[in-house]
Formats: C-alpha cells, structure tokens, sequence
C-alpha cells in the first residue's frame, strides 16, 4: 500500500500546499492532545526519557507543527514541577514512499516553535512502515499521536467484484460491499491496537483522530460525497474512451469512515486500551487559502470568480489525498482531465455539498 502516501513535494497538487483543512483540525484537537501529554507525564512519573511517536505524519509544516505543540507541553510540564528536561525522541512515521525529504528540511523551523533550545535533548527521526505492522520496541514508546489516518485500511477489501462503476460504498449497493469495508475496518484498527500495546509502556497515552460519521446509515450521502464525484469523473472519462469501464471496476479506495459505536466496539473489545475521552469534532474540513483571504465552505457572500476559486481549491486537496492511487492504477496521463470533471462536478453540486457537516473522532486512549 506505498501508494496510500499524499502527494509529495512542494507543487501546486502536493499535499503540503493542500492541506490547511488538516491545520485547522489539529488547533481543534489542540487542547485534548495537550491535557492527553500532561496526564502521560503525571501517570509515569515524570521520566528521564520520553518517545514520542507521530504515526501517518505525511509531510509538511503540519507534521512538525503537532510535534512542537507535544514537545512544547513536556517542556512545560518538567519546568512547572522544577524538573530537568527529558531526552525527548521524536519518531515521525508514515510509509516507505512518504516525503520526508520536505518534512525534513522544516527541522529548523521546528526549533524555532519551541519554547527554549532544546539541542542535545530533542532528537526527530524518521521511521518508515505501515502502521499496521510493529515499528518499535516493546514498552518503547510514551505517547502515540495519529490524525486523519486510521480511516485508510491496509487494503482495499476482499469480495468488491460487485461493486461495478463505484469507487467506494454508494447508494445502492450490495450489502457484501459494506459488509466487507466494516470487516476490514474492525480488522486494521484491532490489529494497530494489538501492535501499539506491544509497543508502549503501561500508562501510555495514545491520540488518534480520524474521520468518522455521523449516520448510522454507511450509505447515507454524507458518508461518501467525495469519492461519489470522482466515480463520476472517472465514468465521464470512460464516455470519452479515455478509461476502460474495466478498470473503474477494478479500483475501489481502501478508506471506511465508522460511527462512534464502530470505533468503541473494536476498542473494547481488542482490550489493552481504556477511553479517556472521546470527542466528536463537527465542522467544515477544509478552510482555504486563496489570492485574496481564507475563505471557508460556509462562507455565504463569495462573487461567481472567488467561488470558483474555492471549488478549484477543494478538488486540488482531493487530488493531493488521491493522485497516488490514481495514478498507480490508471496512470499519469489522465489525472488533469480527470479532475477537470471532478471540478466540473462540484462545481454542479457545491451548493448541496459545500455545507454538509464532516465529521471527526477524537479519542484519547490509555495503556492499562
């Protein structure tokens, strides 16, 4: 699954230009993670060394941005209780063909958001491999932070050959589609809570917010917008004799959004882990940054250009989530034709769209 990485680099499709939305979620999730990294602390003692992993870090400013505000509150927390500073190690995770190169070449600026000079006491790594597979030691790690991540599964799940002319789960389709999308889901994040277990210390602490949903119904339109317009745009492109109607037929996007109950159930039952809390964040995912201002979803008085400038900016950071998988399966040579027609069909439905509520999950869980 090296293709699940975001588009790399620094361009004008690249995930680390369309990903403000992704900012904007982690000032909400702020204060939690913040409280989450103060009670880690107090429940192991204050130690001389603390690890700290960010799993699905993908790359650009928002990867250390998180990682600052976590350092940040250790600083904080040993110089209320007039303690020496911990060696702090900083593990930035994601798969093999991630950019950490870009991510990288922000260390600097990392240094310059914490509070004082930490050299020879913060250490930033870079561990490359699936979440879904161990990535540490046993009882290594202190705190574990995941966000928008535990939405993509290992896979995309066995038994879709029903799913014709779908991209992901729609209304209608076979009950074995969904059935088998919630199978794979329980199935990965069972095993990521077995793998972190073995991994972190008793008392840990883990982070984790992912995109849920809050319908019952996994087939409601709310759960799927997105991905419904590119099926859209790819069966325009099979119109046009660009695609084979085959190869739509093959591509289903390994990603499945749970209701609470969903996440709870599998927490609770794979058993290591205890809920701290649980918050349910509703708002508007992606916030824009245009020519002129930041503009958001619902905003209400936008002329007919800057309009169209925020549908172009929302069908960019899909293709800077998508293009990877896109290309690995249909190739290179479509992807500007192909979100042409998605903007083309935005464009049609904003209106419906654009004040949908997203919904995520922020759950802080404990090592018992």
């Amino acid at each position: 699954m090296g293709v699940l990485s975001m588009k790399g680099g620094d361009g004008e499709h690249s995930y680390a230009n369309n990903s403000e939305g992704q900012k904007r979620l982690a000032s909400d999730a702020k204060a939690v993670v913040v409280e989450t990294v103060k009670e880690m602390i107090v429940k192991i003692d204050f130690p001389g060394c603390i690890k700290v992993a960010d799993l699905g870090c993908s790359s650009g400013e928002n990867t250390l941005l998180v990682m600052s505000e976590i350092v940040n509150t250790i600083i904080t927390s040993y110089q209320q209780k007039g303690k020496n500073l911990p060696e702090i190690n900083c593990c930035l995770n994601d798969l093999p063909d991630n950019d950490f190169n870009t991510t990288f070449k922000l260390v600097p600026a990392f240094h310059k958001l914490l509070k004082m000079d930490v050299k020879g006491k913060c250490f930033i790594s870079g561990v490359p491999g699936s979440f879904y597979s161990r990535l540490f030691p046993s009882k290594s790690l202190h705190f574990v932070h995941s966000s928008l991540c535990l939405h993509w599964l290992s896979k995309v799940p066995d038994g879709l050959e029903d799913n014709k002319k779908n991209v992901y789960l729609r209304s209608p389709c076979p009950p074995n589609v969904y059935k088998s999308y919630l199978t794979q889901f329980k199935n990965d994040f069972s095993l990521f809570l077995r793998l972190r277990a073995d991994e972190t210390v008793p008392n840990a602490r883990m982070a984790l917010t992912f995109v849920g949903r809050k319908s019952l119904d996994p087939l409601s339109k709310d759960c799927f917008q997105n991905w419904s317009l590119i099926s859209d745009s790819l069966l325009d492109l099979v119109s046009e004799g660009i695609v084979k109607e085959s190869d739509v037929d093959s591509f289903n996007l390994p990603f499945y959004n749970p209701d609470e109950s969903e996440v709870r159930e599998v927490i609770e039952s794979e058993g290591s882990f205890k809920i701290s809390n649980f918050e349910t964040i509703f708002g508007l995912l992606f916030s824009y940054k245009t020519g002129r201002t930041e503009v958001k979803d619902d905003d209400d008085k936008l002329d007919q250009s800057f309009r169209f400038e925020v549908i172009r900016k929302r069908a960019s950071i899909i293709r800077s989530i998508t293009e990877p998988m896109l290309v690995a399966h249909f190739g290179d040579a479509i992807m500007d034709r192909l979100f042409e027609r998605y903007t083309y069909h935005l464009a049609e439905r904003y209106d419906t769209l654009r004040n949908k509520p997203t919904v995520q999950f922020f759950v802080s869980l404990t090592r018992k």
